[in-house]
């Protein structure tokens, strides 16, 4: 499956979250919006950060969003790899294997 479904298959399963349980769906959403707009780091770092930690974790969907936002922010495909290069590094093979992932997305979301 392409990066650009896998992005629209995520929004599609958020929207449906949102519709069963709107109060904590919408109390997430105030959560991420203040952190990314609060503090003393800028919104590409915070989110060179969420890209990382979906790595570690092993997050599709996060790895896609993510790169998106990355990709939105302005952030070059050297940026990006020095992220997948210090996941790999705190997270070992795994993360490798997702590293991978997350360039493949970002290369397919950034044309």
């Amino acid at each position: 499956m392409a990066w650009q479904e896998k992005l629209s298959d995520t929004r599609k399963g958020l929207h449906n979250l949102n519709s069963t349980i709107p109060d904590t769906t919408r109390a997430f959403g105030a959560l991420g919006k203040a952190v990314k707009e609060g503090g003393t780091l800028d919104y590409k770092t915070k989110e060179y950060i969420a890209l990382g930690m979906s790595i570690a974790v092993r997050c599709e969907p996060c790895i896609s969003l993510h790169t998106e936002a990355l990709i939105k922010a302005g952030a070059t495909r050297d940026e990006v790899s020095d992220v997948l290069a210090m996941a790999i590094q705190m997270g070992g093979g795994p993360s490798m294997m997702y590293a991978a992932k997350a360039l493949e997305c970002y290369d397919e979301l950034s044309v």
